[in-house]
């Protein structure tokens, strides 16, 4: 099983590309991203999400992103040919599809889509840092993307956070995109983006006459204090919802 950061980095460099210039291919395509997110996805340090991974995909050629992850891919008939198959596989295809009378008719959806103007969607900093495993100065950083979402959807959502671990199940889980409004202060019992020592939480608040802790959901994690005195605490706002 390959990773996902050497499986676009062997691409970008068949493909002889830079990752300034994949980061520009990926913005032409309305995803604001940096140089800088493109290092992180190749080495590991942070995540790259499935919508973006496709552009990727589109960007740098990669035929098949299951076959190339996987090793294989069962659904699709030329993963069990080897290279030469798979060009007299491909000559066939383009036999059938030349001339036109064998070839599907379809309606052409142009790629990528238009943006939208309606406003009932709405664009949001989705920042790469996964909470629980992040360092917690990424708000202050360009590590990002700018995701488009319905409005009806996000709320009053500001940006947006990936979550890591299982620490807040059973209502969020590993891998779930959550939705944040951005507030320094929350009350006893709130679910928040918090930053303790310079690492990234999820965590419920309790803040009552015992003191301060960030309490996990899973009963299996025990409740982390927080020392106001001592140790370095911000809130980066209050959880909307999660998006699986």
């Amino acid at each position: 099983m390959e990773n996902i950061g050497a499986i676009i980095t062997s691409y970008r460099k068949k493909a002889h590309m830079s990752q300034i210039e994949l980061a520009d291919r990926l913005q032409e395509d309305g995803i604001d991203v940096s140089s800088k997110s493109v290092s992180a996805w190749e080495t590991g340090r942070n995540e790259i999400s499935a919508r973006i991974f496709l552009h990727v995909c589109r960007i740098l050629k990669i035929p098949d992103c299951l076959e190339e992850y996987f090793g294989s891919n069962p659904n699709n008939p030329l993963t069990m040919l080897n290279d030469e198959g798979k060009q007299k596989a491909l000559s066939y295809i383009d036999l059938l599809t030349h001339p036109v009378s064998y070839a599907r008719k379809s309606n052409v959806i142009p790629y990528p889509p238009a943006p939208s103007d309606s406003p009932s969607m709405i664009r949001l900093r989705l920042y790469d840092a996964r909470v629980s495993a992040g360092r917690g100065d990424f708000l202050d950083s360009d590590y990002y993307t700018t995701i488009e979402v319905p409005a009806t959807e996000a709320g009053d959502a500001d940006f947006a956070v990936t979550i890591h671990g299982d620490s807040m199940e059973p209502v969020f889980h590993d891998h779930d995109m959550v939705y944040v409004h951005r507030q320094e202060t929350l009350t006893d019992g709130e679910i928040g983006i918090f930053s303790l020592n310079d690492n990234a939480y999820i965590k419920k608040l309790k803040n009552d006459d015992e003191g301060t802790f960030l309490i996990s959901l899973n009963q299996k994690y025990e409740p982390i204090p927080v020392h106001l005195d001592r140790d370095s605490f911000r809130i980066f706002g209050r959880v909307c919802r999660a998006i699986r």
